[in-house]
C-alpha cells in the first residue's frame, strides 16, 4: 500500500467550528481482495482523514467475513480498533494471539504485523495514527 499522498489531497472531517454527524453508509468501503490480490479474502476498508493538524488522524470502517483465506498486514503506524460486532480473530509476529468481539478495543502498535484468521467474521472502527492510506480512501 502506498502511503505518499500529501495533507492537501484530502477533505477532512473535522470542520470548523461546530458539530458534525457522519450517517451510516455516507462512505463506500473498498473490497481488500482485489487490493490484496487474494480472492478468498471476504473483507472491507474504509479510511477518512479526520484532521489536516500536524499529527495526522483518519477514521476508520473495517469489515471482515468468513474466508477459506485470511491475510497478514504490516503496521507502520498505531492504530486503535474497536469491534462494534462480532468478532476477530488475530495474532501477531510477537505470538500474542486473540479473539477481540463486540466492545473489545485492538491496539496495534507500529512495526507489528498482524494476521487476521479466515473465521473472523465482524465490523471495527479505527483511528490509525496517520494520514489515509490512499488505496483505502
Amino acid at each position: 500500500m502506498s502511503r505518499t499522498e500529501t495533507k492537501d489531497n484530502y477533505t477532512y472531517l473535522s470542520q470548523k467550528p461546530g458539530l458534525q454527524l457522519i450517517k451510516a453508509g455516507s462512505y463506500e468501503k473498498k473490497e481488500l481482495n482485489s487490493i490484496l490480490g487474494i480472492p478468498e479474502v471476504r473483507s472491507q476498508i474504509l479510511d477518512v482523514p479526520i484532521t489536516a493538524n500536524e499529527e495526522a488522524a483518519t477514521l476508520g470502517l473495517y469489515s471482515m467475513q468468513k474466508a477459506t483465506k485470511g491475510f497478514d498486514f504490516e503496521y507502520d503506524y498505531l492504530e486503535i480498533k474497536a469491534v462494534i460486532s462480532g468478532k476477530f480473530v488475530l495474532s501477531d509476529d510477537q505470538g500474542n494471539h486473540f479473539v477481540a468481539e463486540a466492545g473489545d478495543v485492538v491496539i496495534i502498535n507500529s512495526g507489528t504485523t498482524v494476521t487476521f484468521h479466515s473465521e473472523s467474521d465482524g465490523e471495527a472502527i479505527y483511528v490509525a495514527h496517520r494520514l489515509p492510506d490512499p488505496t483505502f480512501a
